[in-house]
């Protein structure tokens, strides 16, 4: 699978797959990244491909020094299964 790229010029993550994309678009603030939401194409769903957008995405936030806010559903989902990234959480 393709990493995740911040496609800056769109506000959106986004990840390759099989010729489609998956996308997370967001809104920046001066300390945090607010996801407001994730879109996965519906050949690709149930494949936990959200999943490895969201983690990407996460991987690029943290990289960059900033924080998250879980702006969609499914970011608050997968911040409340992975603690690890806990640490993201504005």
């Amino acid at each position: 699978m393709a990493a995740v790229r911040d496609n800056k010029a769109q506000n959106r993550f986004e990840l390759d797959v099989e010729g489609a994309v998956a996308f997370a678009n967001y809104r920046v603030t001066p300390s945090a990244v607010i996801i407001t939401h994730t879109e996965t194409p519906r050949s690709l769903r149930g494949r936990g491909i959200a999943s490895e957008l969201v983690k990407g995405a996460l991987e690029l936030i943290r990289a960059d020094g900033r924080k998250v806010v879980a702006g969609c559903s499914f970011v608050v989902d997968y911040l409340a299964k992975h603690p690890e990234v806990a640490d993201l959480t504005a």
